[in-house]
């Protein structure tokens, strides 16, 4: 039984160095620190470097086993306030 889950994100070499955006990955961890669930995200290189923070995106969650648990959406939206109908949303 999990109560509480961490996120961290794992940190690409390259992408630190170049500034060049990677796709991200992040380990799900217990208050023990110990590894129940990876993520990763799923971006072409052209809508990573271009949306920056605003991209669409496809992140699956999986299990140590490297089942597929949770699969997160998010469309490309509007990143401003101006038009509410079109905010962000996953």
């Amino acid at each position: 039984q999990i109560d509480q889950i961490l996120i961290h994100q794992q940190l690409e070499l390259l992408e630190i160095v170049t500034d060049f955006e990677e796709n991200n990955k992040y380990e799900l961890k217990n208050v023990l620190g110990q590894r129940v669930y990876f993520a990763a995200e799923d971006t072409d290189c052209l809508t990573r470097n271009c949306c920056g923070p605003s991209r669409p995106f496809t992140i699956r969650i999986m299990d140590n086993l490297g089942r597929q648990v949770v699969t997160l959406h998010r469309p490309l939206r509007c990143s401003t306030c101006c038009c509410p109908c079109c905010l962000q949303e996953v």
